[in-house]
């Protein structure tokens, strides 16, 4: 594996960290607030936390691979 590979591989699987751990944390915290709030809805009780933070982990996922493919092919053709 070339060195532009390494640095591509790093770059993808950092970002998606990122993604993975803002995403399911702010997924989290949202339904914690849902239930706090001081009309609560069903859709509020009906939702499965543990799903809705899953939703949110492979959301933010996508996003940082997308984020750090975007910036690779953007450096790309400025060089």
């Amino acid at each position: 594996m070339d060195r532009k590979a390494k640095r591509l591989l790093l770059l993808v699987v950092s970002c998606s960290a990122s993604g993975v751990i803002l995403g399911g944390t702010a997924s989290w915290a949202e339904s914690k607030q849902c239930l706090k709030a001081p009309q609560v809805t069903t859709e509020c009780l009906t939702q499965d936390p543990i799903t809705n933070t899953l939703q949110g982990i492979s959301t933010g996922f996508i996003a940082g691979a997308g984020a750090a493919f975007g910036a690779a092919w953007q450096l790309r053709h400025e060089d």
